[in-house]
């Protein structure tokens, strides 16, 4: 297992495992793993800050024993400080939390650099970028949802995807923007044109008989839409 983020600016794909069969979530874990990708998307829903539960720390501590992956966790929670230990016990190497939701995002964000592990600091479809700004350099990732969390395979929102351009403005060339919502091969290419580097891809990989084969034609559009 490599604890550390993947340097900024190199495209990486993350599939999310909420699209994934769970009656065989190590088999699908480990058909992605076999593509080459670096980074595994876990939505952590609470049914509270999003209408919607998923997984928790336990499930996370059972399949971190069958992946090296980096861990990649998306707290879509109320109360992510609450639980972040919990998380991070479980394997994770990335907490990203949403602003909407952390009244003080400087002090979490030194907590999980001081627990050894990775920030990415997340905004709604309707957050504006604004909201993020003081406390962007301060992460080590930005997660930019072009859907409304909650769900998988909802329509990829255009407008939420222009934000980052003027978030890579704001944070520069080493710290990566991640994507999630919609993306397929079709909007990698444009989220990418617009300075995105990380995206996570859901029914676009699981929803896929040929996980290998989906995953490289988004990865093949993002290569496209960078040169």
């Amino acid at each position: 297992m490599t604890g550390k983020l993947p340097k900024a600016g190199t495209i990486e794909i993350a599939p999310s495992i909420l699209s994934a069969d769970f009656a065989h979530l190590a088999d699908e874990i480990a058909q992605v793993e076999k593509s080459g990708i670096k980074m595994l998307h876990l939505d952590i829903m609470d049914g509270h800050f999003v209408p919607n539960i998923s997984i928790g720390p336990v499930v996370i501590a059972k399949i971190r024993k069958c992946s090296n992956l980096f861990f990649d966790s998306h707290l879509m929670i109320s109360e992510p400080q609450r639980y972040a230990d919990d998380f991070i016990k479980a394997g994770v190497n990335n907490i990203t939390f949403h602003i909407e939701v952390v009244p003080n995002p400087k002090d979490f964000i030194k907590k999980l650099h001081d627990s050894g592990i990775s920030a990415g600091l997340c905004l709604n479809p309707e957050t504006p970028v604004s909201k993020i700004e003081k406390y962007a350099h301060l992460a080590d990732m930005i997660l930019v949802m072009t859907v409304h969390p909650g769900f998988g395979g909802q329509s990829f929102i255009q407008e939420a995807a222009e934000k980052i351009k003027p978030i890579r403005q704001i944070v520069g060339p080493n710290i990566r923007i991640e994507v999630d919502g919609g993306i397929d091969a079709q909007t990698a290419s444009i989220v990418t044109k617009l300075g995105a580097d990380t995206l996570v891809a859901g029914n676009a990989i699981f929803g896929k008989p040929d996980r290998a084969q989906a995953i490289e034609a988004i990865r093949k559009a993002c290569v496209s839409a960078a040169s």
